[in-house]
């Protein structure tokens, strides 16, 4: 599936988390707008029945009849306001205009009488200008007085629209803090599952030892889950390592009993005719028994339990195998020669001997007629190196990935070889935190196998 198709958890679980807030959050800021302009509204309000009260206070029927005398510097108090103009009324019980704006008679809609010490609020209009309205009664003595009071809306508007623009402000600082706390705490939530990801994603086939690291309750049975994969792989690939070695094991002594009777044949007196025949034979036999070679050395590379971490010389490795190769009958025209320095590090003997021979055998059947063979080994601050460098038609840089890869051959290869040898000393060079590459020749055409292993541990310092 390609990357950009696949569905994001951390997204998924973000989606989620956030569709009640998104759904909610208006709802909620809503509710609080309402809440904070009515309580606005109602303070307001409450400054208008205040200047109604004022007026209630200066009413005088102690003569029988309701009278009012408001001066001019209470008048101009009572008006005072530096966003609004304020408008009052007085009205006798018959409705006689006592004190202040006859005008207010004409507001639409007309309000009702209140009762004396009821009050009334409402929204009205007087000449096409919105107003807020207080209408209050008051005890007149021979009847009920009204006072009405209003004030246009010009503090309210910029109010509403302040409390507007607050409550939708701190709604998006809040969403943003949200949404910024639940990603940080679904973060927080998939790190196990983030590393538990990374710890399967350098495992191997020669690592399948159980998962170890602590996690949340829910991850528990999936680690278990994979703990349990793990073993049944570790039982596979030993079974497998088993029937291999035993099956490579039971194949050589047959195939070298099988060579060694057809070379007897060919030395009995026998038809010359049959001579192709038998050499075909041994060849094919020859093959085998190497191929049967291969893969035990293939399955001791891939057994865990050998120890690779013994001190070894690539030297003497090297020079064991220059002697083994010495008392064999190598092709026509090969030259094979050593070209040694002490080269310490830490490995298995066994395992290097046998990468050594794979890459020399690989030289031998590859290299062609009259080929310059040489192995080479050294040590650097880098760590100890070994080379096989052969004069022949070598690999195109393209091709040597797959050489290294099992039952790989180049396209150009021409030898009888069954392409596990470079495959066979790559395993083992892994095996022992090396790398093996292929390299061209120092000079001229050719081949250049290189072998390089860390450097050895530096020694703990004496005690004093």
């Amino acid at each position: 599936m390609a990357e950009g198709s696949r569905s994001s958890l951390q997204r998924r679980l973000f989606g989620w988390l956030m569709l009640p807030l998104v759904l909610a959050l208006p709802v909620l800021g809503t509710a609080l707008y309402e809440q904070v302009r009515h309580s606005a509204q109602s303070w307001l309000d409450e400054g208008l029945e205040d200047t109604a009260l004022t007026l209630a206070g200066q009413i005088d029927v102690r003569s029988g009849e309701p009278r009012i005398d408001v001066s001019a510097t209470m008048d101009r108090a009572l008006r005072f306001d530096r966003q609004d103009d304020v408008f009052y009324l007085v009205l006798a019980p018959r409705g006689e205009v006592l004190q202040g704006d006859a005008g207010l008679a004409e507001l639409q809609p007309r309000p009702a009488p209140q009762a004396a010490g009821h009050s009334h609020y409402g929204d009205v209009r007087l000449r096409g200008r919105e107003l807020r309205l207080v209408q209050l009664g008051h005890d007149c003595g021979t009847g009920v007085c009204q006072i009405l009071v209003a004030e246009t809306l010009h503090k309210r508007d910029a109010l509403q629209s302040e409390i507007g623009s607050s409550v939708a402000l701190n709604g998006a600082a809040l969403a943003l803090l949200l949404a910024l706390a639940g990603w940080w705490a679904i973060r927080q939530g998939l790190a196990p599952l983030t590393g538990l990801s990374a710890e399967l994603e350098h495992r191997d086939l020669h690592r399948l030892t159980p998962l170890a690291a602590r996690l949340p309750r829910e991850l528990v049975p999936l680690q278990a889950a994979f703990n349990r994969l793990f073993e049944r792989l570790a039982r596979a690939a030993g079974a497998q390592r088993e029937f291999l070695a035993d099956a490579a094991h039971q194949l050589r002594t047959p195939l070298t009993s099988l060579q060694t009777e057809i070379e007897l044949a060919m030395l009995e007196p026998h038809d010359q005719r049959v001579d192709p025949l038998l050499e075909r034979l041994r060849q094919r036999v020859v093959r085998s028994a190497r191929l049967a070679q291969q893969l035990l050395s293939l399955a001791r590379a891939e057994d865990r339990s050998v120890d690779v971490g013994q001190r070894i010389d690539l030297r003497d490795i090297a020079t064991e195998s220059g002697q083994d190769w010495a008392h064999r009958t190598l092709p026509a025209g090969v030259d094979l020669g050593f070209e040694l320095a002490e080269a310490p590090a830490l490995g298995h003997a066994f395992l290097l001997r046998e990468l050594i021979e794979n890459l020399i055998h690989n030289a031998v059947s590859y290299a062609g007629a009259s080929a310059r063979i040489t192995v080479r080994c050294g040590s650097d601050a880098a760590g100890s190196w070994l080379e096989v460098e052969d004069n022949g038609p070598g690999i195109a840089p393209a091709d040597r990935p797959a050489a290294m890869q099992r039952f790989r051959r180049g396209d150009a290869a021409t030898g009888t070889g069954s392409g596990l040898g470079l495959a066979i000393a790559a395993d083992i060079a892994a095996r022992h935190g090396g790398r093996l590459e292929l390299l061209d020749a120092h000079a001229g055409p050719g081949l250049r196998a290189r072998l390089s292993l860390p450097p050895l541990p530096a020694d703990p310092a004496p005690a004093a």
